[in-house]
């Protein structure tokens, strides 16, 4: 692959113009190696039942395994000779796209919603804000409550506690803090769980 690269010379009133060869490596793939695309010259090769067939050419195991009717899967590439198995490799890529999505079904994703209070908010906007954090709680979303403090407010810590409080008490029926409201820089913060 060749590169342009454009120089500015001073003395110059024209570009000067360079080609550059640019080595790129390929991307390094996932998938492993299987069949032909196995290049090297011993491999120590384990037969579909799992025995040790010891070490040899590949072109002696792709023979072993072309009679079979099965693939050479080259599934440890960095050992010393790589090790190579004879195996169905589209059955085993189904398998283990089949574990892929059983391991995704039993994961349970866990998203953290944020509500902010004021010191000075009203009874009416904190039940608002209290009743979003229910409808959060109840899907299983944990819930993170900053209650900001700004200028003189910072000198009122106690009012803002006392909303904190109310505010948790009213969602107590379906969440539970996980410990008590603390001091982030200006903000009292305190995340609240789910009930089970």
């Amino acid at each position: 692959m060749f590169e342009c690269v454009n120089l500015y010379a001073d003395d110059f009133n024209h570009s000067l113009f360079i080609f550059i060869k640019i080595w790129r490596c390929p991307t390094i793939s996932k998938e492993l190696a299987i069949n032909e695309q196995i290049r090297d010259k011993e491999i120590r090769v384990i037969s579909d039942n799992g025995e040790q067939l010891g070490v040899m050419s590949a072109k002696e195991a792709q023979t072993i395994a072309n009679n079979k009717n099965l693939d050479l899967v080259m599934i440890s590439p960095n050992a010393n000779p790589p090790v190579c198995k004879i195996m169905d490799y589209g059955k085993y890529k189904y398998e283990q796209s089949r574990k892929e999505k059983e391991s995704k079904k039993k994961q349970k994703v866990v998203n953290i919603k944020e509500v902010r209070l004021r010191p000075g908010i009203e009874a009416n906007d904190l039940n608002t804000k209290a009743n979003q954090a229910i409808k959060f709680l109840k899907k299983g979303d944990k819930v993170k409550v900053e209650l900001r403090f700004r200028g003189r407010e910072l000198g009122h810590k106690d009012i803002g506690k006392e909303v904190m409080l109310k505010f948790i008490d009213i969602v107590k029926e379906f969440g539970e803090p996980t410990k008590a409201p603390a001091f982030e820089g200006n903000n009292m913060v305190v995340m609240i769980d789910p009930k089970k």
